[in-house]
């Protein structure tokens, strides 16, 4: 991890969105090699259950949408941790599936607001802190969805599609202070909700479960789903000095998503 790191503590990394998923995987990754985890959460059950799966990793509640309650939860993580190396940003949500002219404000408001605000009151609480000592890594889960478009998507795509260009400019503005920005984009992930999307997909089309998982999967290079694991290894190398240089980039851990319906 960094060098520049005071030596006295242990690499000290936040998370969003860690009680489940990718989210818990990232969290679980970093809390394995020995760094100090802070995580949040949006229910209290979730958070209780990746916090007694994990004994020494923190946390707590916040709706990342929520200015004020960031704030809180951001001023609670510092004081355990005692300092910020890493801030991934993985909290986020779907929002609807329907065409444009159906999709509610409210829902589309919502989207924006977890997906894109609620990743900008996190930066914005990270970087006085990651100035103060010179260095810090802010790593971004985006969706490789961006590269390909997704029709009945238009919230998500579009909330995603801001947060690769917020990543790729705070990697120029924040460089010369020794602060990487990237963002990470999964595909399609091997976890209950990407199964429970083949399932649909099988009910639409009048087709089983592993002929939609087939056509699904006709869209992926590599042709297989991506574990949760997987993307948590690539944040993980992002925190390293192993990628002390790479900062800006936009990464693909989707098996080169190729195009989805």
């Amino acid at each position: 991890m960094s060098s520049e790191r005071p030596s006295e503590r242990p690499l000290a990394v936040m998370v969003t969105g860690g009680g489940r998923s990718i989210g818990r995987a990232v969290a679980e990754r970093f809390h394995a090699a020995g760094a100090r985890v802070h995580i949040c959460c949006l229910t209290r059950g979730s958070l209780e259950d990746a916090l007694a799966a994990n004994p020494g990793m923190s946390g707590g509640i916040a709706d990342v949408g929520a200015a004020d309650e960031v704030a809180r939860w951001f001023a609670e993580g510092l004081a355990a941790l005692g300092g910020l190396d890493a801030l991934v940003n993985n909290a986020g949500i779907s929002g609807p599936r329907a065409p444009v002219e159906e999709i509610e404000d409210e829902d589309w408001y919502r989207v924006i607001e977890v997906n894109l605000h609620g990743m900008f009151h996190c930066i914005k609480r990270a970087v006085p802190v990651m100035k103060a000592q010179g260095q810090g890594t802010i790593i971004n889960i985006s969706t490789a969805s961006t590269r390909v478009g997704m029709p009945l998507r238009t919230s998500y795509i579009t909330s995603k599609w801001a947060v690769d260009g917020m990543t790729r400019n705070l990697a120029r503005e924040l460089g010369p202070f020794g602060i990487r920005c990237n963002a990470i984009l999964p595909g399609i992930i091997d976890n209950p909700r990407g199964r429970r999307l083949i399932t649909r997909l099988a009910e639409e089309r009048g087709q089983t479960v592993a002929e939609a998982h087939e056509r699904y999967t006709g869209f992926i290079s590599t042709r297989s789903l991506v574990s949760c694991e997987e993307v948590a290894d690539a944040a993980f190398w992002l925190a390293s000095d192993a990628a002390r240089n790479v900062t800006g980039q936009l990464i693909g851990v989707c098996g080169n998503l190729e195009w989805e319906e």
